[in-house]
């Protein structure tokens, strides 16, 4: 069964990180890091599991003071309205999944809910101010195009075919296979029309992201390897192209 971070430990995160010398020790000694990384993903590829073994061996690998790496999932609803001192009630109207494309036009129009932008927006502020805050891995929700331009945020997609995936939804969520299998394609559907509304951008484009893992292919342990070995090089090499531009100016 799947668990979840709660408020309480993201804020914990929040506060650990914004200790001064905590971070300035951190950043010193991190440069081989990736500052975060986003995951995109179709539904029931195991991208939560992945994400907790990539936090724990990043967490292994980095130095002794670093701050915690810590998911951002569902739980990311409760640090935007945490952000924006929002009532608990709006959380129904965060989840980039959730509402078919006939209600959400409905809802705007009747003025049913607080218009969707607005929330989009508030969204996208507390993903780009935890991924500057950094040691946080970010689920969905278009954070790899929120954060295109950060050059030490590492952006990876994780596919699987059909039938893993509802095997996958079938035992983790606890669902009859029929349900997982309705699962996986309206939550792919909700997925693509969140980017391609709010973002004008695919979420199957493979140019938006440094790494694609089938992990149909591969288990869910090596999946969190390659991400942890392939962002550092990609960190390094950030950090490399700065010291020579540094040098040369």
């Amino acid at each position: 069964m799947r668990t979840q971070p709660n408020l309480e430990n993201a804020l914990a995160f929040v506060n650990c990180q914004l200790q001064p010398v905590n971070r300035l020790a951190y950043r010193e000694t991190a440069a081989c890091q990736p500052r975060a990384i986003t995951i995109s993903r179709q539904a029931g590829c195991g991208a939560l599991v992945v994400a907790n073994k990539l936090a724990e061996l990043l967490q292994l690998r980095g130095p002794k003071e670093a701050p915690t790496w810590t998911v951002f999932d569902r739980n990311l609803i409760d640090k935007v309205l945490e952000d924006h001192n929002l009532p608990r009630w709006f959380a129904k109207f965060l989840p980039e999944d959730r509402l078919s494309e006939l209600q959400d036009i409905i809802d705007d129009l009747f003025g049913l809910h607080p218009p969707s932008r607005t929330v989009v927006e508030h969204t996208a502020e507390t993903i780009l101010q935890l991924a500057n805050l950094g040691n946080v891995i970010l689920i969905g929700r278009g954070a790899n195009i929120i954060s295109a331009r950060l050059p030490d945020v590492f952006h990876v997609r994780l596919v699987a075919p059909l039938a893993k995936r509802v095997e996958h939804a079938h035992t983790y969520y606890d669902m009859t296979e029929d349900q997982a299998r309705i699962f996986c394609v309206r939550e792919d559907r909700g997925r693509s029309r969140y980017l391609r509304k709010y973002y004008r951008a695919d979420v199957n484009d493979p140019l938006t992201y440094h790494l694609v893992i089938n992990t149909g292919l591969v288990s869910y342990e090596q999946a969190a390897h390659l991400i942890a070995d392939t962002a550092a090089r990609k960190a390094t090499d950030v950090e490399q192209n700065s010291s020579r531009e540094a040098v040369a100016a």
